[in-house]
């Protein structure tokens, strides 16, 4: 088996899933480029806008809040509509809301569109079940590594070109064409991608859910579990809701905050109802065993997604500050430092997914949540007394860890269950987003030695989880539209 993981060529272009890899971990690039474009350029927006820290706060978390929701969402439109409309959909789209930002006169309108713009980082669970119908399970955790860790990179490609882009259209709408471009891009790329993407190979089929409104499950404990994981995502938006509400950010008063918890509440109350309503009747007529899976698979990657992209969108956010205030290096230099903590992408998440390959998907994930728990215990004992060199070096390390634990995370979530690929990422991606809201909350309330900590912990506990977790082996049985059942090799 050694030597089929050497025979992934990514140079290959000639051959057609390697073509589709590039298709499509580039349009989670664009849409990563689209998602983050205000973020280099927010000194000049708070600069025109006057805006005070507290609405630049507001801006930072209206940017992720919707993305909870929008990862559940698109990946139930996935499974029922394709990888290919769905995500060409969704980068056409986006550039509207991109354009309503570069053009936005008052504070209200960068809210508003800013909130909007949220839903393009979903996009991220697109690819992942486009993947899985192009490469076999010896080559998937690669190849969505791959996928995730350059996609990625988008953010730190819009902070690298963006700024040089609105000084080169220069005036103080410098960062408005700047902006406005990313949307150009977005929606070309959207065309090319309806144009040139296939959902599968030539000849195979395309595998869908009976019901798109909620996850198919295998038992009644599995029915339970599914409605008790839900409730953690909903729980993270009601935390959005509080943050930005009065006594913190002040971004609406009493009357709108207690709207958008009743709000948060009915729609968490119609999810349970569709989970309840889609499985209530399949449980009772009961599950064949060919179409049998444990959803506990899914609860322990919802788990493990949490601790390593919530921790790490939580880092990104305050490790710039954190250099700052520990070694008072200036703005520049912390940023550039911090930096590579997302720089390890391109590398750390598709190494994940080799390991994962190579050596199993259970134990690749346990060694890499180990390195995670002891890299972020590393980072909490960081101080002014440490060589600067020296906590580069643990924080690089840590990141390494954190990202190939995200890429081992995705190279199981495909070998799960086909046909319900897009609506399990949706979900474990979206504890990704839930894990974020929750590590910055809990760095609200305490220093960066006991939020290293923190995660640490969680760690750990993620850790004992995954001892449950099923190494996939052998076949998935899936169903196609003619009814036949076909075999998937997991292994």
């Amino acid at each position: 088996m050694a030597t089929q993981h050497a025979r992934l060529n990514l140079l290959n272009l000639h051959e057609p899933r390697i073509r589709l890899l590039h298709l499509s971990w580039m349009a989670f690039f664009v849409s990563f480029v689209v998602w983050f474009s205000h973020a280099p350029l927010m000194g000049e927006i708070r600069e025109v806008f006057d805006l005070t820290s507290d609405q630049v706060k507001a801006l930072l978390i209206l940017n992720v809040a919707l993305t909870i929701p929008a990862r559940v969402v698109i990946g139930s439109l996935v499974d029922r509509f394709g990888p290919r409309r769905v995500f060409g959909g969704l980068l056409i789209t986006a550039a509207l809301p991109c354009w309503a930002f570069a053009l936005s006169t008052t504070y209200e309108q960068l809210a508003v569109t800013r909130l909007l713009l949220g839903f393009v980082g979903a996009g991220f669970v697109v690819g992942i079940r486009l993947i899985s119908e192009w490469f076999p399970a010896r080559e998937v955790g690669l190849a969505e590594g791959v996928y995730g860790g350059w996609g990625n990179f988008g953010s730190a490609a819009a902070a690298m070109t963006l700024p040089t882009l609105a000084v080169m259209f220069g005036g103080e709408n410098g960062w408005r064409w700047a902006i406005a471009c990313t949307g150009v891009l977005s929606c070309l790329y959207g065309v090319i991608f309806l144009w040139r993407a296939r959902n599968t190979p030539a000849g195979a089929s395309y595998f869908r859910p009976r019901k798109a409104s909620a996850l198919e499950v295998s038992s009644r404990r599995d029915l339970y579990l599914y409605m008790a994981m839900c409730v953690p995502l909903y729980s993270a938006l009601l935390v959005i809701v509080w943050r930005l509400g009065p006594g913190q950010l002040g971004l609406y008063g009493l009357n709108a905050q207690l709207a958008l918890v009743a709000i948060i509440l009915s729609l968490a109350i119609v999810q349970l109802w569709q989970i309840w309503r889609v499985n209530h009747a399949r449980l009772r007529e009961g599950v064949p065993k060919h179409d049998r899976y444990r959803f506990r698979q899914v609860a322990i990657l919802d788990l493990a997604y949490m601790v390593t992209f919530g921790s790490e969108l939580a880092v990104v956010s305050m490790l710039p500050l954190f250099f700052i205030d520990t070694f008072a290096l200036s703005a520049v230099t912390a940023g550039v430092l911090a930096s590579g903590f997302a720089f390890m992408n391109l590398v750390a998440r598709p190494g994940g997914g080799w390991l994962s390959d190579r050596f199993g998907r259970k134990r690749s994930l346990s060694i890499l949540l180990c390195g995670l728990m002891l890299g972020y215990g590393l980072m909490s004992q960081i101080g002014s007394s440490w060589p600067l060199i020296l906590a580069v070096m643990a924080t690089m390390c840590c990141s390494f860890f954190v990202q190939a634990g995200e890429g081992a995370v995705f190279a199981t979530v495909p070998l799960i269950k086909r046909r319900l690929t897009g609506q399990i990422s949706g979900m474990v991606g979206a504890y990704g987003n839930a894990g974020a809201v929750c590590f910055l909350t809990v760095l609200t309330f305490v220093d960066p030695s006991i939020f290293f900590l923190v995660i640490a912990g969680c760690a750990a506990v993620t850790l004992a989880a995954v001892q449950w977790l099923d190494e996939p082996r052998g076949h998935i049985a899936e169903v196609d539209e003619d009814g036949q059942v076909q075999l998937i090799e997991v292994s």
